[in-house]
């Protein structure tokens, strides 16, 4: 069986090329992000990546990149570091006005291009391509800025838009255990956008805070089923 275990975040992100298309998981919080995958990737200077994920602008881990006293979020570390070409996600900006994230004001400046999906279609456009769906119809977005260039059709009686599925090349995910078989069970939020990105990319890195041997999880409790997981490596979390 091919060995799932990886030594380091490093080497489990050290094949990621120029212009991959990565989904990065987790929901906004320091604790559902894979934080040392993502800064393994900044260290190793992939660049003009679009990445689809819930927020460019969403508080992470404060202080893991800095620049004039300002922190940036995991996500960001990515983008001030110009590997981001584009974004796909739902949440583009910074919650506080008076203090621009980094992805904001490339957007501004025309560095950076962003796909704007409101935030239960982004999880159904994941869902769908894990499902091997082609496409789906919803009412979301239809009347605003969203329904542009899109197809429209009315369903029993509504307006609705033609979405397509998100599919990535890599995609980064955080659960808290995995057995050397790379099923996977998650604690909290932890279960958020990870468990579904899970299914939709060619090459899943999760990035755990245990590892068991295989048998040692409690089946009923596993979420992510090892055939969706490519990589796992083990970076211990803080003790609650």
């Amino acid at each position: 069986m091919k060995n799932k275990v990886f030594a380091t975040c490093s080497e489990a992100v050290a094949d990621i090329p120029d212009g991959a298309t990565i989904m990065v998981g987790g929901f906004g919080h320091a604790a559902d992000k894979p934080q040392n995958l993502i800064a393994a990737l900044k260290n190793q200077g992939a660049r003009k990546l679009t990445l689809i994920m819930n927020g460019a602008g969403v508080s992470g881990r404060l202080g893991i990149g800095s620049l004039g006293g300002v922190s940036f979020t995991d996500e960001e570390i990515l983008i001030e570091n110009r590997q981001v070409k584009k974004a796909v996600c739902s949440v583009p900006a910074s919650l506080v006005m008076s203090k621009p994230c980094a992805f904001e004001k490339q957007y501004l400046a025309g560095e950076v291009e962003l796909e704007y999906v409101p935030q239960g279609t982004l999880v159904e456009r994941i869902r769908a391509a894990g499902a091997g769906l082609g496409a789906f119809y919803t009412p979301t977005g239809v009347g605003t800025l969203i329904e542009q260039g899109k197809e429209k059709r009315i369903i029993d009686g509504k307006e609705m838009l033609l979405e397509f599925p998100l599919r990535a090349d890599f995609a980064l995910i955080k659960a808290y255990c995995a057995d050397t078989m790379g099923n996977l069970i998650y604690r909290g939020i932890m279960r958020s956008f990870n468990a579904i990105m899970a299914t939709a990319a060619k090459v899943v890195v999760a990035e755990v805070e245990r590892i068991v041997e295989a048998g040692e999880l409690d089946p009923e409790s596993v979420v992510t089923p090892g055939i969706f997981i490519d990589r796992i490596v083990a970076v211990p979390g803080e003790e609650k």
